[in-house]
């Protein structure tokens, strides 16, 4: 097989697309966050606030979603095929909910009475929380593994397989840790007594991320045996679940400080080293086979051809660094603390 620097062409669109899937997390990530806590918020000022500091960002974090998900048809498309028949129901409800969740952040201010604003403020808060709740699922489900046939077909029911305690649990922690990471993206765009409260908010996201992740993770190696097998096999990758207890302690210790930046740093970095410990339990495979393993399905048996990955990553070369400069660009712009009391930002 043909390679680029070493390394074989499946793989560099592996790396790709976990690349831009980590990219989304983080980025849409602390918008989710940010909608679970609207609610909390007691006064109608501390929730325009809110969402005027994720307002203009929040298009172009789902850019990423978006060429993920295109780079996954393009590069993989028999487990881009299998995933979507398999996870419809999550899928569906992810998109009813990320258009209702846009819908709410636009006609939220268009009217001024109060059951109007309310009633899109409960439709973005509970929008943001089950789309966290469900990229969490999907990813346990993949972790966990689905019933596949020898021709890489789903086999089970479609409606229900997605409701497992693992994936329901990998759901809700990674609603804990984008709350987590939330509450420290508004601490950095707000103040006054909405950037006090959010103190408190911050600490009990951490408290509920930590109890969540000690659960899951406790779970996930007592009932799901081969999660454990890639780091028992090679032991130096240990070093990644040690790198992810080190990043999720610095939070407090930075959070105590109030060096918020470095603090969301460290919830960037958890996510990022969280999905590598995805990726590293998962290569070469992209799903695992529940039944017979010989089905599972790996970079290489649902990799599109050679020539495609080679031109796709023409692509890749030249919009990758597009997409960055884009979102430095637009993050650089609307840098600083949101002005509560100024109608623009």
């Amino acid at each position: 097989m043909e390679t680029l620097f070493g390394i074989d062409y499946p793989t560099w669109w592996f790396l790709v697309v976990g690349g831009l899937f980590s990219g989304y997390a983080i980025l849409d990530g602390f918008d989710f966050g940010a909608g679970a806590w609207h609610m909390m918020f007691r006064k109608d000022a501390s929730r325009k606030t809110a969402l005027k500091a994720i307002d203009p960002t929040w298009h172009g974090n789902e850019v990423w979603l978006v060429i993920g998900g295109g780079t996954l048809f393009a590069g993989f498309p028999i487990f881009y095929g299998t995933l979507f028949s398999a996870m419809n129901t999550p899928f569906m409800l992810f998109l009813f909910f990320i258009i209702m969740r846009g819908v709410s952040i636009k006609f939220r201010n268009m009217e001024e009475m109060a059951w109007w604003t309310k009633m899109w403020d409960w439709t973005y808060s509970i929008s943001s929380i089950v789309l966290a709740i469900l990229l969490g699922v999907v990813m346990g489900n993949i972790l966990r593994g689905l019933p596949l046939d020898s021709h890489y077909e789903y086999t089970g029911n479609a409606l229900l397989d997605f409701l497992n305690p693992f994936s329901i649990l990998v759901g809700v922690m990674t609603l804990a840790l984008f709350m987590m990471h939330g509450a420290i993206y508004l601490l950095l765009k707000t103040e006054g007594k909405l950037y006090e409260r959010l103190q408190g908010f911050l600490k009990r996201g951490m408290l509920f991320f930590v109890i969540t992740y000690v659960i899951t993770t406790a779970y996930g190696l007592l009932y799901v045996e081969h999660l454990i097998d890639v780091f028992l096999e090679n032991k130096v990758l240990f070093v990644i679940p040690f790198l992810v207890v080190l990043s999720i302690a610095n939070v407090p210790r930075l959070a105590s400080k109030k060096k918020f930046g470095w603090a969301f740093v460290f919830t960037s970095l958890t996510i990022a080293l969280l999905l590598a410990i995805v990726a590293f339990e998962l290569y070469p495979r992209l799903l695992l086979s529940s039944g017979d393993i010989s089905n599972s399905i790996t970079i290489y048996n649902s990799a599109a051809s050679l020539k495609t990955l080679k031109i796709m990553m023409g692509f890749v070369a030249v919009g990758g660094p597009l997409v960055l400069t884009y979102s430095y660009l637009v993050y650089r712009t609307f840098w600083g603390k949101v002005k509560s009391d100024q109608e623009g930002y």
